[in-house]
């Protein structure tokens, strides 16, 4: 038996449907019956559960051998890090008392640092705390700059005719598309091959700076001359909480645009085979980023 938790994200969402595709015992934990609906279809065992509550979860990870473990984000919290402690601490408690052997835990690139990095600190506590069950044999993957986060994109370029954001124009991110996480914990899943405590980086197909995105998306939309350009915090920090997030939130979001910026935040491993994954950001694009520009849903 598996359990994947945030399994109606776009990355847990993956997981699941490529465990049940090898006809696994599938266990999905989320806040939201009917957003499961579809995958308990499919054949999974669904499990309404808020990722704080630790009894909850130790009732979900019961009899299991495996979880994909990450912390869904909040970011209207007005205390994403406060948030992110508490759900850590639900995680350890469970994933301890449950016996389970086996994790693959979604972090980032970055989660070696103890600070400064914005909501990446709390994947460094996440990685601690997982780290101190002895019982438990834990991967954790240390993903890139997900390809999901330039979607935010399409009201900048509706509003303003460019593309724009609080990161360097020609900063290169080692860029993912989240299907690729989930397909990678998925074989890890599978294969049980870890033991102990370890780290993957996933660095997508190629590192990408925000001017070469804007690229590819201008050519996709017909507008082949799309800058980007960078844009003051003072001005971001309104538009994110305009968008949803709490000033908390947008202040970590921030913090974390300029760890990248800095270099604080980076890629720790060189590209290899294992580490590369296999959508540019070309398919990204024509294949979730212009169907979103034109307001057509895409399948999570």
């Amino acid at each position: 038996m598996y359990v994947v938790t945030g399994a109606t994200g776009k990355t847990g969402s993956v997981v699941a449907r490529a465990l049940l595709a090898k006809d696994e015992k599938v266990r999905v934990v989320g806040q939201n019956l009917e957003q499961m609906r579809c995958l308990v279809e499919a054949g999974a065992e669904p499990v309404v559960c808020d990722v704080t509550d630790a009894d909850g979860l130790c009732r979900a990870f019961t009899n299991a051998q495996a979880v994909f473990a990450m912390i869904p984000p909040h970011f209207t919290s007005p205390d994403y890090r406060a948030y992110q402690e508490c759900v850590v601490g639900s995680f350890a408690r469970a994933l301890a008392s449950s016996g389970v052997k086996y994790a693959v835990s979604l972090s980032s690139i970055g989660a070696d640092k103890c600070e400064k990095t914005g909501p990446v600190v709390g994947l460094h506590k996440f990685e601690e705390r997982l780290n101190q069950i002895s019982a438990l044999n834990v991967v954790h993957l240390r993903a890139g700059y997900f390809m999901e986060n330039t979607l935010a994109q399409i009201a900048v370029i509706k509003m303003a005719g460019v593309c724009g954001g609080p990161l360097l124009p020609e900063l290169k991110l080692p860029m993912i598309a989240m299907r690729d996480i989930g397909e990678y914990a998925a074989k890890r899943l599978l294969l049980l091959d870890f033991t102990d405590r370890q780290t993957q980086e996933l660095l997508g197909h190629r590192d990408l700076s925000m001017t070469e995105a804007s690229a590819a998306i201008g050519r996709a939309i017909g507008e082949p001359d799309l800058p980007y350009v960078q844009i003051p915090d003072a001005q971001v920090r309104p538009a994110l909480m305009h968008a949803g997030m709490s000033q908390n939130a947008a202040d970590l979001i921030l913090e974390l645009s300029d760890a990248l910026n800095s270099g604080h935040v980076r890629a720790l491993e060189e590209r290899n085979a294992v580490n590369t994954t296999p959508t540019s950001y070309e398919a990204f694009v024509t294949e979730e980023f212009l169907p979103a520009f034109h307001g057509r849903r895409t399948a999570a």
